[in-house]
């Protein structure tokens, strides 16, 4: 081996080298029976944050403008629980938040398809305790998803 090939595969990470000598990783959600591109496919990352982002933002205009009249107390006090309430309720019932249906995303539970008001509970209380949502499986699932059961796709 020559030292461009030894550089260029540290460089590139250890996923080309391991592509490099031949193991197939698939798509994101092959494993899980999903298809690569389109519909029902795995949600990306950028409108998943992109779909917080937009709840974040109604459940903070929520509680600046219905329930408090000060940014401060509405940011730290009532905001996260509009939104935990919001995330509970919507996912649990339809299977999306308005920012989740506003970028064409949906949460599936894995088995039955439809997520149960309890999986939708243990789902939010996870993504708020942010560690579990921080770590990310070879399918793109957070560890709040893979615990709960439950898979983000594009609808």
């Amino acid at each position: 081996m020559d030292n461009r090939q030894a550089l260029g595969s540290w460089l590139s990470g250890p996923r080309a080298a391991a592509e490099e000598a031949g193991v197939d990783f698939g798509y994101r959600g092959e494993q899980l029976g999903l298809p690569e591109e389109g519909p029902g496919s795995i949600a990306r990352p950028g409108r998943r944050l992109g779909a917080l982002a937009v709840d974040w933002g109604l459940s903070l205009l929520i509680a600046y403008g219905l329930i408090t009249q000060s940014y401060n107390e509405a940011a730290q006090i009532w905001a996260p629980l509009i939104m935990f309430a919001l995330m509970v309720l919507t996912v649990g019932t339809v299977g999306f938040t308005p920012g989740k249906r506003l970028l064409g995303l949906r949460v599936l539970a894995l088995d039955t398809g439809r997520v149960s008001p309890w999986r939708a509970v243990l789902r939010t209380v996870l993504l708020f305790l942010a560690i579990p949502a921080l770590i990310w499986d070879r399918d793109g699932r957070g560890l709040h998803d893979r615990l709960a059961g439950t898979v983000e796709v594009r609808i």
